[in-house]
């Protein structure tokens, strides 16, 4: 009997007493770590696509093959274009022999010209001898009509000859013009000649080869994508390309430092650093930007981030799976505390009445109607005098599992950490009591 009164007096004072679990509020360097996955990419790489339509006749390389900067590395079929250029060059060469002729011309117009103009002077001077001599009356006047009509020919002759010789100017600017015409002409079918040749642009390798000889290649026209023979990437250079979160983008800046680990390497961490970040939102599930959508998204948004591995291995593959870490921010001896210790109250919650002594402020105006705005205050419960006391907490930097206490905490504070049922319930001021025994699963289930 004894046993049962002392048993009930027990379970009585147990009463209201709330089993929690605590940590220390204590000092450490924190980082603050941005994770996002991708894959692993060049930095410089091309797709190179036909340029013009026509059967393969000649591969020079393979998938996996290095090449320099200038080396032949596919042949189209090029009898066509090759008859064209050389009908166009014999046409500029024919173009050419013509202006040679209408120069010629021109100065053997320009000779004529200026004999016709002497036959006119003489022919004038005779004329103006015979005029006197026949108004004299000192010569007949058949020789005088002579006179007159030799020198209106050679006055002809002479108009003749300038005529001939702005025809022949015509014909040398004709010819010149059509040189020009022609030379155009050339560097059309030329380039047409060389689009069927293809060159590396940079020093690389081939990472993309989907063509084989004999295929037929074509070029794009409108929203049709021409046929692609092959990528050239320079690995010289190795990016990790991810995916941020829209949540975590805003904490990414050019220059900070990553570590980068590739699924087909595991257990190597490569060191990298952001060196471009995309100012347009990708939608995830169907990895298109948002400013190509006609319509707007709720979707979940990625934005792209670059980070350039600094110290890749030789035989790295692009298209490798990849995750970079990037870290945002650091924080060397800083008041820390675990984040799940954090959680939020209703300001109208924490108001003490006057006696209460409970040492909690008012943190904002109490809500008095439903219809308005809750007033939401962070913070943590604090252990003192075996009760648990909420004091509100400015925050900084979050790590992975902690996070930075700017002003609220001291270090050596016992705060609770647990368990998540009781921080979501637990009251300020309510008497707890410490167990930091591990859980059951069961207990664990349950909550």
């Amino acid at each position: 009997m004894l046993l049962i009164v002392v048993g009930f007096f027990v379970a009585r004072s147990q009463k209201g007493i709330v089993r929690v679990q605590t940590g220390k509020a204590q000092r450490q360097s924190l980082a603050s770590v941005v994770s996002a996955s991708g894959e692993i990419k060049p930095k410089t790489y091309v797709n190179i696509g036909a340029n013009a339509f026509g059967k393969i006749v000649k591969l020079h390389v393979r998938e996996g093959d290095r090449v320099k900067r200038g080396q032949l590395l596919a042949q189209l079929e090029n009898v066509q274009s090759s008859a064209d250029v050389a009908a166009t060059r014999a046409s500029l060469e024919a173009s050419q022999t013509d202006t040679v002729a209408a120069d010629a011309a021109m100065k053997t117009s320009v000779a004529d010209l200026n004999r016709a103009r002497s036959d006119a002077e003489r022919a004038k001077l005779d004329y103006d001898r015979a005029d006197g001599l026949y108004k004299a009356a000192l010569i007949a006047k058949a020789e005088y009509d002579a006179k007159k009509a030799a020198w209106e020919a050679a006055a002809a002759g002479q108009a003749q000859a300038e005529a001939r010789i702005a025809q022949m100017k015509a014909q040398k600017d004709s010819s010149e013009r059509r040189i020009t015409q022609t030379r155009a002409n050339l560097t059309r079918v030329a380039d047409v000649l060389q689009k069927t040749t293809y060159a590396a642009p940079f020093d690389g390798v081939i990472t993309n080869l989907p063509v084989r000889e004999g295929e037929t290649v074509v070029i794009g026209i409108q929203n049709s994508p021409g046929s692609t023979l092959m990528t050239i990437a320079d690995m010289s250079v190795i990016t990790s390309e991810v995916k941020v979160d829209e949540t975590d983008i805003v904490n990414v800046k050019l220059g900070q430092r990553a570590e980068v680990t590739i699924d087909a390497i595991p257990r190597k961490v490569f060191h990298g650093v952001v060196t471009e970040i995309g100012n347009n939102a990708i939608v995830r599930s169907t990895g298109v930007a948002t400013s190509q959508q006609a319509s707007t998204s709720q979707e979940a948004k990625d934005f792209k981030v670059v980070v350039t591995v600094q110290d890749p291995p030789p035989d790295l593959r692009p298209g490798l799976s990849s995750t970079a870490k990037i870290t945002t921010a650091t924080r060397e001896d800083a008041l820390t505390i675990p984040i799940q210790a954090l959680t939020v109250r209703a300001s109208s919650d924490l108001e003490r009445k006057s006696g209460d002594g409970g040492g909690v402020q008012a943190a904002g105006p109490s809500v008095a109607a439903k219809d308005k705005v809750r007033d939401d205050v962070q913070g943590v419960f604090v252990i003192r005098n075996k009760k648990a006391e909420f004091v509100p907490v400015e925050t900084g930097v979050a790590g992975n599992t902690d996070i930075e206490v700017l002003k609220g905490l001291q270090a050596g504070d016992e705060i609770i950490t647990g368990s998540y049922k009781v921080l979501r319930t637990l009251k300020p001021g309510a008497s707890v009591k410490i167990d930091n025994s591990a859980p059951k699963k069961a207990e664990e289930e349950g909550s």
